[in-house]
């Protein structure tokens, strides 16, 4: 009898989620559409600002720690860095410290004055 009663609890508990899930899945209004492309333009306009933030506090560092390779270039034409290991590498868009093979380093084109 326990079993049954228990059973029959937990059938109308299951199929009561499920009439609940169901009911979650509205169509949504012009107010939730405008809300939605809001929130999306915020996190895009956000990552943004973060990835420029952690490429400039990088960049800064990098000046500060490891010297500047003169007449050198990587391959998107940012300046290449050399730590206290000899090791070279730029800072790509997003912050991060790109190690660079000594294939992968160019020359610098000299400025037209």
């Amino acid at each position: 009898m326990k079993k049954k009663l228990v059973m029959g609890l937990l059938t109308m508990a299951l199929f009561g989620g499920v009439t609940l899930s169901v009911n979650a899945q509205e169509k949504k209004t012009e107010v939730g559409k405008a809300l939605d492309k809001t929130g999306k333009a915020i996190g895009k306009g956000a990552k943004s600002v973060g990835n420029k933030t952690a490429e400039v506090a990088v960049k800064g560092s990098s000046k500060v720690a490891d010297k500047t390779w003169k007449g050198k270039m990587a391959p998107d034409g940012s300046d290449v860095y050399i730590n206290a290991k000899n090791e070279k590498y730029y800072v790509n868009s997003k912050g991060a410290k790109i190690w660079l093979k000594p294939s992968q380093i160019k020359n610098r084109p000299a400025s037209k004055n």
